[in-house]
């Protein structure tokens, strides 16, 4: 095994979302900070829609799904007993590569579930506290919407305008008006004006334009940050006393390494950071790392995502661009109300995008293919550029018997025991999806539409990992403490969405961002002990 004699201040593990935003506000203060990323660079110019075969990489080496794409960077998941498939990306930039940017906060009342409806747990911090973080965020992603959305407290000018609802979105609004129900431009982690230097993103490639690694991480290492790609982490190596003191990883070529730092931080998401915690045993942790509560790995919470998609005479056109989120939000029925049959609330967000020829064809989210047969022709032209999609994103509350736990069987490449993920949809989750699929299916009507297809439950939704290192004041009922800290090892850190408390029903990547840069600041001031 090859030793490295250099001591980092502080060692990141994972370049994704929240890693390059960490990494970003340490190297500022001038603080050594070395990062490990088990995937390598992707190109900003990687896989152009102008290729004929462009849409095809979407359902192979570009497929959102790990175990599916099989690169030698990835590694597999045992995802034979949930209904959601998670979804990730390795790469500098994580599944911000892969994502659809689209950017919503959580709202005031997510950080305190407990107190309002009397389940789940409280955070230990509450949206103000997160506020400027959010804030500084935006500015750093080049955030585009519009200001003024009632459903959230008062917010800044957003960094830049905000981008098209599209034709399907303005057809959509009709229904929304007509209902008496919320919508407003969503924001979206996509430039939509020449921002801090970066061009807009003009679409063209199917990778994302709006990654951390076009964002953050160009910074970070002009700032003198160190990145050391296709470095994939074992362990996290412990001393006599229980403090971290780095870890061990594969390079590209299978050997050995080391990397010693003063303090560590995880930022792998909520399946990779429990795996490579219950990975990290030792005579003082037995059952895994910093897992003396017994939660590493468990109250695992998803997004479960039904879908609604409208098709109507309108000619709403074809984009030429690659996957995009939701430019167009509703939040209607995003608290709880004593009217409904269950807790909480969930998202719409308007698809109005996805319209290139495979997907239709092989019914995008819905998952429902346009039939083979005599009739294939006529269904495809019933679809293709005459579709609208509506996604109901559902709050998912943390229950323990939802786990990742590591597979007695399955390795990656190199030898390691590789996450078996075990998930039940909850009945009050269920009951959400049914409410959210008939009033996504009554704005479709509104709307106009001629035809109306739903989902209950897609399996492919699993982009967010979260809950499985819970934050709390309680060290026998979370992982961390307020500011990322593991209870158990005082120099152990945790970022990503692994520690939420309770998981919204929004995409969680804004949160995730913030809370690593308010750790971030915590290094740099009264927690920076951990450093010196």
């Amino acid at each position: 095994m090859a030793k490295s004699e250099d001591i980092a201040d502080v060692l990141v593990i994972g370049a994704g979302a929240s890693g390059a935003a960490f990494t970003w506000s340490l190297a500022q203060a001038g603080i050594k900070v070395v990062c490990l990323e088990q995937g390598g660079w992707v190109s900003a110019d990687a896989f152009p829609t102008s290729e004929p075969s462009a849409q095809v990489h979407l359902q192979t080496d570009f497929h959102p799904s790990p175990s599916f794409r099989g690169l030698p960077e990835d590694y597999p998941i045992n995802d034979t007993e949930t209904p959601i498939a998670p979804l990730m990306y390795n790469a500098v930039g994580g599944s911000t590569i892969h994502w659809g940017a689209h950017f919503p906060r959580f709202h005031p009342s997510d950080f305190r579930v407990k107190t309002l409806e009397g389940v789940a747990d409280d955070w230990p911090l509450s949206y103000q506290e997160l506020e400027p973080y959010y804030d500084l965020n935006d500015k750093m992603m080049g955030v585009s919407g519009l200001r003024g959305d009632p459903a959230y407290p008062e917010r800044p000018e957003r960094p830049c305008p905000p981008l098209s609802i599209r034709a399907g979105g303005r057809l959509l609004a009709k229904g929304f008006d007509k209902l008496g129900w919320h919508w407003w431009s969503s924001d979206t982690a996509i430039s939509s004006v020449t921002y801090d230097g970066r061009e807009p993103d003009m679409g063209g490639f199917l990778r994302s334009a709006a990654g951390t690694d076009l964002t953050y991480w160009p910074a970070a290492l002009k700032l003198g940050a160190r990145l050391e790609t296709h470095a994939r982490v074992r362990e996290i190596t412990i001393d006599d006393s229980g403090k971290a003191t780095g870890a061990l990883y594969y390079d590209a070529n299978g050997g050995l390494k080391e990397q010693k730092a003063k303090a560590v931080v995880l930022a792998c998401n909520g399946v990779g950071t429990a795996r490579l915690l219950l990975n990290s045993t030792s005579a003082l942790f037995p059952n895994g790392l910093a897992n003396s509560s017994g939660l590493v790995g468990k109250c695992l919470m998803h997004h479960p995502v039904g879908a609604v998609l409208g098709i109507f005479d309108e000619w709403l056109g074809t984009e030429d661009g690659g996957p995009r989120g939701s430019t167009m939000l509703s939040q209607e029925f995003y608290e709880t109300n004593p009217a409904h049959d269950f807790i909480r609330g969930y998202d719409l967000q308007v698809l109005a995008f996805g319209n290139e020829p495979l997907p239709v064809a092989l019914g995008g989210l819905m998952g429902q293919k346009v039939a083979w047969g005599d009739g294939h022709h006529d269904e495809f032209k019933e679809r293709f550029g005459h579709s609208v999609g509506i996604a109901i994103m559902t709050e998912d509350l943390p229950e323990e018997h939802n786990m990742v736990t590591l597979d007695p069987e399955l390795t990656d490449s190199d030898g390691i025991p590789a996450p078996k993920v075990n998930y039940t949809v909850s009945e009050n989750t269920a009951k959400m999806l049914e409410h959210g699929v008939a009033r996504a299916t009554e704005i479709m009507e509104a709307a106009g539409a001629k035809k109306v297809l739903s989902s209950n439950l897609r399996r492919n939704a699993g982009w967010h990992l979260l809950g499985t290192a819970r934050m709390g004041e309680d060290p026998a009922g979370s992982v961390v403490d307020r500011w990322g800290r593991t209870h158990d090892v005082s120099n152990l850190f945790i970022i990503d969405g692994s520690i939420f408390t309770t998981g919204a029903c929004v995409n969680p990547t804004p949160t995730i961002q913030a809370l690593a840069l308010r750790t971030a600041d915590y290094l740099k001031g009264e927690g920076g002990q951990v450093i010196k």
